[in-house]
Parts: structure tokens; sequence; C-alpha cells
């Protein structure tokens, strides 16, 4: 399985020692960091088992955006081509839209993440644990 790269904040870490070492902070090009943790594939919600069987067979999908493109605007994910990303709704009970649940995948084998925040963070699945 391939595992998305953690990126360090290193123009934070640049800042702290310049400030401790001579006294003034340094200015230092702002690093991106990723919000994405992991989270064993036991742990999901049962909807969640449901889409990423749906998406193993390939559809029938409940909504319309379902499959197309995840653009990664919010820049949480790793940098990838444009069509690299693809989102599908996670169903959420109780709610009259599609919720904020989703899983998003990429175009490794066995990449794929979920966020129950609506892209705010994501979390890559695990299917070995």
């Amino acid at each position: 399985m391939r595992i998305p790269p953690r990126i360090a904040a290193l123009g934070g870490i640049a800042a702290l020692v310049s400030t401790l070492v001579i006294g003034t902070q340094a200015t230092a090009a702002p690093a991106h960091t990723f919000a994405v943790g992991d989270i064993c594939y036991a742990d999901l919600p049962s909807q969640a088992y449901e889409t990423l069987d749906l998406i193993e067979r390939g559809g029938p999908f409940p909504y319309e955006q379902d499959g197309t493109v995840f653009g990664n605007r919010e820049g949480v994910l790793p940098s990838q081509p444009t069509s690299y990303y693809h989102e599908y709704t996670v169903v959420t009970p109780g709610s009259p839209t599609r919720g904020a649940r989703r899983v998003v995948t990429g175009d490794a084998a066995q990449e794929d993440y979920y966020t129950s925040d609506h892209y705010a963070s994501f979390d890559l699945i695990d299917y070995d644990c």
C-alpha cells in the first residue's frame, strides 16, 4: 500500500532556530503541511464500507457527483495532476443533503482517503489493521 508523504512545516522550524540562536526571526518561505492522518478500515462508519464496495464494483452510485474529479483546491492532499483524485459520497444518515463525509481515491492502488468534515482533513484508509 502506498503511504502519502508527510510534509513538515520547515518554515516554522527555521524561524524558531533562528530566534533561539541569533535572537531574531528569519523570514522563510512558508511550507505547506498536509492534514492527512491514518484510519483503520475497521474504524470507518458502516456507510463508508458501502461506498468502498460501490467503488470496487464501479457503481451504480447514488449521487451524480460520485466519481467526479476531486480538484484538491483546499491543498490538503499531496499535489498530483488534475485528474488524479476522484470523490464519492459516504451517506450520512438523517442528512437531507449529501452531508460532509466522502471517500477520495487516488490513482495508486489502495490510496483511499476518508473525510468526515468536507475536505478540511483526510485520513488514509489502512486496510492492514
